[in-house]
């Protein structure tokens, strides 16, 4: 009975542990996502607010590129410009994250579009949204593959970790 009791504690201990290496890791993948999205809606929405021209790299084809995008909305959240499409079609995010942006000069979010189609997403309000929106994008299928992996990953180091506390507690 002392023998379970240990393995349990140990297996407790092993097993919060791993959790915390997980959930850390995974979130500090989701939040690099965002990393060029960032500087690429910031610098846009600044230079729409000073009027200065803008040029819109593509198309992106959302659905198969790993390519950063840009899309321009007007300040109801109709899109005006855009390098971005989903099967040769613009979309547009819900509208709730142009309030958002307004709101907090910022709202990053996850966005998907379509089926299967993840996007990492980060809205800016251009002159506090009154020239409208830039949402600067990319696809988070390499994010997610490598989160699969570290998921695998430490599954199996749990599981070793588990193995080891059992061996220790009947030795």
């Amino acid at each position: 009975m002392k023998r379970l009791i240990k393995f349990a504690i140990l297996g407790g201990i092993v097993t919060f542990l791993t959790g915390l290496v997980y959930v850390t890791m995974q979130q500090n993948y989701r939040q690099n996502a965002n990393d060029p999205q960032i500087q690429l809606a910031q610098d846009t929405a600044s230079s729409m607010a000073i009027n200065r021209p803008v040029s819109l790299t593509g198309p992106v084809e959302m659905s198969t590129s790993l390519a950063p995008f840009i899309m321009i909305f007007d300040a109801k959240g109709k899109p005006s410009a855009w390098s971005g499409t989903l099967n040769g079609k613009i979309v547009t995010p819900p509208s709730g994250v142009f309030e958002a942006a307004k709101t907090y000069g910022e709202d990053r979010v996850t966005w998907q579009p379509g089926p299967h189609v993840r996007i990492a997403a980060v809205i800016v309000p251009i002159d506090e949204g009154k020239k409208g929106y830039v949402l600067a994008g990319r696809s988070l299928l390499e994010v997610e593959k490598r989160e699969n992996s570290l998921l695998v990953t430490t599954g199996i180091l749990w599981a070793a970790s588990l193995f080891l506390c059992g061996m220790f507690v009947l030795l």
